[in-house]
């Protein structure tokens, strides 16, 4: 029996990949390469196995999907495949939406045909939209801001109306923003082009290749003035997919939403800072005016996942950023 990682080749798909072969799993690995590239595969199994299982596919050829449940025994299932730059999302949402929720159908599809019950969904804080209260419990209203954030919230509904008609368990870990690498630096967070978020563009600052970071407003009302958000080691966010599986293989039943954060916020300026600690050098920055639609402050609350998953983050923010900073000062062009 197997575990399959769709986008398991991405940043978040490959450390939770390693975190499955530590329990001693069998782990399938698919993914298109849309946001990755064969030497973040190599990378993976060094960690590994030199002979981790691995499927070029896209999980919109459903004749390919199924061909990976009928070859490898699969018997449950991690979903990280996804478009997932908030502003691309913008400007192409019906890719977004074919793209985000096809491949999630298809999938469902797949595991019903070969009786495959458990699926942990990648979903995100983004389906809180603008959250009324904090920190964010599972019983916020939820919506979006983008059509990023609406094909998780869209996908999270498809699970939970196919949960309630199939054979089907799901648990839909809304996480709020990973950061950090594997301790070793053999993996990490290698996007396209310009970085959408925050630490590996303070990163890439760092390792010379921007000029400096901007910084979108330190007139907020939060304690230095710039954005507060949750930033959770991936490692730790991978270790929380490993206990959801768990958590089904136990019984856990229906399609579950709990978040996966630290339950601290950490500002803009504090972000720079520890990075700063971490490369042993200051980052420079400039403060430019706000960005339309962000929001002051928002965190995670955790207690929900300690209960049902009895899982907890346990690596703060410096440890975070030196894992980054390791990650990036080894592979100064990523995979690359």
């Amino acid at each position: 029996m197997a575990s399959l990682v769709t986008g398991g080749a991405g940043y978040i798909g490959s450390h939770t990949a390693v975190a499955l072969h530590e329990t001693g799993r069998d782990v399938v690995v698919i993914d298109n390469f849309s946001n990755s590239g064969p030497k973040a595969v190599d990378a993976l199994r060094v960690l590994t196995t030199p002979d981790l299982a691995f499927v070029e596919a896209d999980l919109l050829d459903s004749d390919a999907v199924r061909r990976v449940f009928r070859d490898h025994d699969i018997d449950e299932v991690i979903h990280f495949a996804a478009c997932k730059a908030v502003g691309e999302s913008v400007a192409k949402p019906l890719d977004y939406y074919r793209n985000n929720l096809g491949s999630t159908i298809g999938l469902v599809e797949a595991m019903a045909e070969y009786e495959v019950s458990r699926l942990v969904f990648s979903s995100s804080c983004t389906v809180y939209g603008q959250p009324d209260e904090i920190p964010v419990t599972e019983a916020a209203p939820t919506g979006a801001e983008s059509p990023y954030g609406w094909t998780k919230y869209m996908s999270e509904q498809i699970l939970t109306d196919a949960a309630a008609a199939l054979p089907l368990d799901a648990v839909l870990l809304r996480y709020f923003n990973p950061v950090g690498a594997h301790p070793s630096g053999t993996i990490g967070e290698d996007p396209n082009g310009i970085p959408n978020n925050l630490v590996p563009f303070v990163m890439q600052v760092a390792i010379g290749r921007m000029e400096k970071v901007r910084v979108f407003g330190t007139d907020y009302d939060t304690p230095d003035g710039s954005g507060v958000r949750d930033y959770i080691h991936v490692m730790d966010l991978a270790e929380a997919h490993v206990a959801a599986l768990d958590a089904l293989a136990s019984g856990l039943s229906g399609a579950v939403p709990i978040n996966i954060g630290t339950g601290v916020g950490s500002s803009v300026l504090e972000v720079i800072k520890a990075a700063s600690d971490a490369v042993g050098a200051e980052i420079p920055f400039e403060v430019v005016d706000r960005r339309p639609g962000d929001i002051a402050k928002t965190w995670a609350a955790t207690d929900y996942a300690a209960e049902v998953l009895g899982w907890r983050a346990t690596r703060d923010l410096n440890e975070m950023l030196r894992d980054h900073w390791r990650w990036q000062s080894q592979n100064p062009n990523g995979f690359e």
